[in-house]
């Protein structure tokens, strides 16, 4: 009741666009989250999540300290994520250097230039917000832009739904039929990039893994297709968005932890369930 009534008071606007922002974005994460679930590309997405704080710095820096007003943290943030998602996808499609090495390199590299950029940012910025998210500090002008960011995603992800579903379970059938493949590869971790800048502002850079990956690793489990598993993951992205804001403002608690242990929790308590328990 204390959450309902948080929702309704006009005294505390940015709640309402808090959860606002969580139902909208719970339906790309389903999408992107299964995509990444079912390509297995999730130490991708955790690179890519890494990267984006060196455009938040970036952003920040150039905002703050350079007087351009018109690129800050969420601009630099996309930026980065593009820019690290393309990178990745082309050493992972042709060059001869190891994946793995390539993405640990641009993880820490990522983190680094963001944490160099923060300070030599004027006056006192808090990177804990960033890195661990704060869904409660989105204003209303972000908002216009998450969802600008949402539709892009969900609308992209419907368009080329089979080319992406050949991409994730049988690439090379698909390229034998004529698919360009690498392109579609490409774009799913655009949008996966993409997916990852909104997951930032609700849970964090450190968390954006699980977000990702739990709804969908949940919904995997009751799902009997693909579109399913879209449909359960982000409705399971949305009961713990809204539940996370729930327990963390009756209990004053941080949103983003909060998300993330609720997610956990029904991830194993699923797993116990299905071995345990009959069909």
């Amino acid at each position: 009741m204390e959450f309902l009534s948080a929702l309704t008071d006009p005294a505390i606007p940015f709640f309402r666009y808090a959860f606002l922002t969580g139902t909208l974005a719970s339906i790309a994460f389903g999408i992107i989250g299964t995509y990444v679930v079912a390509r297995r590309i999730s130490y991708i997405a955790g690179a890519i999540a890494h990267c984006v704080l060196g455009g938040i710095g970036a952003g920040l820096f150039l905002q703050h300290q350079l007087g351009i007003t018109w690129f800050g943290p969420l601009a630099g943030a996309i930026l980065a994520a593009l820019l690290a998602a393309i990178i990745i996808g082309l050493v992972s499609l042709h060059a001869n250097q190891r994946e793995d090495t390539v993405i640990g390199a641009l993880w820490a590299i990522g983190m680094a230039l963001g944490l160099l950029f923060i300070a030599k940012t004027p006056g006192y910025v808090e990177p804990m917000s960033y890195l661990f998210g704060n869904i409660l500090l989105i204003a209303k002008s972000d908002l216009w832009l998450v969802l600008a960011l949402d539709g892009l995603v969900v609308g992209t992800a419907v368009l080329f739904y089979h080319k992406f579903l050949a991409v994730c379970f049988d690439e090379e059938y698909a390229r034998l039929r004529g698919i360009r493949t690498d392109l579609y590869y490409l774009l799913l971790l655009c949008l996966t990039a993409l997916t990852v800048v909104l997951l930032v502002r609700v849970v964090g850079i450190v968390m954006v893994i699980a977000l990702l990956t739990l709804p969908a690793a949940v919904a995997s489990n009751f799902a009997k297709g693909l579109a399913q598993m879209m449909a359960l993951a982000s409705l399971c992205c949305l009961v713990f968005i809204g539940s996370g804001l729930a327990l963390s403002y009756s209990y004053d608690l941080p949103s983003g932890p909060v998300i993330i242990v609720i997610a956990g929790f029904a991830y194993l308590l699923v797993l116990v369930a299905k071995r345990f328990l009959p069909r």
